[in-house]
């Protein structure tokens, strides 16, 4: 018989946000335990898919803190501009549109493009290193929870004991249904394309938001790679017929829609990488917690990509489930009592109910067809572009970073560059 593993927290799922909370709690003196089914060093893909994610500035310091971000094999593509417009396929953006820069904030990008692989390597890099996580994958598992403690049997007949389980499997994660916790749904009927594009010419750093009747349109710089030194990532949203029927064509076609959406600024366009699609919802949980359970990421919520903050969210979740669970360590307190569970989901509800509640306002303001709404929404976008308090506030969002008066973000950044994150 294997002899039991015993440790504070056994996390469910070791993608971005539960391999994050692995790497950030065993940093911070956690004894703790990861589980996945896959296995690890196969998400680590050899060559550029188009796949990205947009990390924030408070992410990329939780990212910091955890000692993930230096194990990236390459420098991530900073973020240093966003400009949002209003239009339709084939015609030239809106003049009428509000432009973001990061300096108007302080010296950090909004955030960086990081790839999919990049983060996995990192990943894969850095947990082997902390001698307080032990990694179970590929590993499925059955898990008993009561009030004295967490047992988790492993398909390979291992046991680990925990006073804390953490669910981050995803929006179908099994800790969730197995605990009764409901879930609330909204189908968008769309999908989303994924991809990237190399163009003529330089984005100079600089990220486009297009509202279409369809969608929106989202094209973030991205670094070169060999044979295309100008390369953005793009996230498309369309009707599900439709976008069925666009991820059916050549190369030359597929193109030709991705520039009749993204106009011409960077020149001609060319799809390189795979092509990536998933269908649009947003959820959200009754409960973020169980009895010795915690849900984190796409298990407690999952919003519309309007906004790119969808992973963001959950690296929050993290950060606040971390900084929590390492307080009651080191103090000797119980990591999975319902005490520090109800400040978790104090912490976090709150906030992803503002953005799932925001992004669902954003998407059905901007698919709007009537010509009044259009009207009204360039007029809308241009009035913020002429409020600096207002873009000051939107671009701090942005960042993650949750301030109430946008007078203060220039010192609320500053201060928090020099505290730097909390573990």
């Amino acid at each position: 018989m294997t002899t039991p593993l015993s440790v504070d927290v056994c996390i469910l799922g070791a993608g971005p946000v539960g391999a994050t909370l692995a790497a950030a709690l065993a940093a911070g003196g956690v004894r703790a335990a990861v589980v996945d089914a896959a296995p690890l060093p196969p998400m680590e893909l050899p060559a550029f898919d188009g796949r990205a994610y947009a990390i924030a500035l408070t992410s990329r310091r939780l990212l910091d803190a955890a000692g993930v971000w230096a194990h990236l094999p390459y420098d991530p593509c900073p973020i240093l501009g966003i400009r949002v417009a209003d239009g339709r396929p084939g015609e030239r953006a809106s003049a009428l549109a509000l432009e973001f820069d990061h300096a108007d904030i302080g010296p950090d990008p909004f955030g960086w493009m990081v790839e999919a692989r990049a983060l996995r390597v990192a990943l894969n890099a850095r947990l082997p290193l902390l001698p307080e996580l032990t990694v179970f994958a590929p590993a499925t598992a059955a898990v008993a929870r009561d009030a004295q403690g967490v047992v988790i049997r492993l398909s390979t007949g291992q046991e680990i004991h925990a006073r804390l389980v953490v669910g981050a499997e995803g929006r179908n994660s099994p800790l969730r249904r197995a605990a009764g916790i409901g879930v609330t749904r909204i189908d968008y009927h769309c999908l989303g394309l994924v991809g990237a594009v190399a163009h003529e010419k330089p984005h100079h750093n600089m990220a486009l938001e297009q509202f279409l009747p369809s969608g929106p349109f989202a094209q973030l710089p991205m670094q070169g790679i060999p044979g295309h030194p100008h390369v953005s990532a793009i996230v498309w949203t369309e009707r599900t017929d439709f976008a069925r029927r666009c991820l059916a064509l050549d190369d030359a076609a597929y193109g030709r829609q991705i520039a009749a959406r993204m106009g011409g600024h960077l020149g001609a366009v060319t799809p390189i990488g795979r092509r990536w699609s998933y269908p649009l919802s947003a959820m959200h949980v009754a409960r973020y917690t169980a009895e010795r359970l915690a849900l984190v990421g796409d298990a407690a919520h999952g919003i519309h990509p309007i906004a790119g903050q969808g992973l963001n969210l959950g690296f929050r979740d993290v950060a606040a489930l971390a900084e929590l669970v390492v307080a009651a360590v080191a103090a000797g307190q119980d990591p999975g009592g319902p005490e520090l569970l109800a400040r978790y989901q104090a912490a976090r509800r709150p906030d992803n109910l503002v953005m799932l509640g925001a992004t669902h306002l954003l998407e059905r303001l901007f698919t709007a067809r009537l010509p009044p709404v259009r009207l009204a929404r360039r007029l809308g976008i241009a009035a913020v572009d002429r409020m600096p308090r207002l873009k000051r506030f939107f671009a701090a969002r942005a960042m993650g970073l949750a301030l109430q008066d946008p007078d203060s973000t220039t010192q609320a950044t500053h201060h928090q560059n020099n505290e730097g994150p909390k573990r």
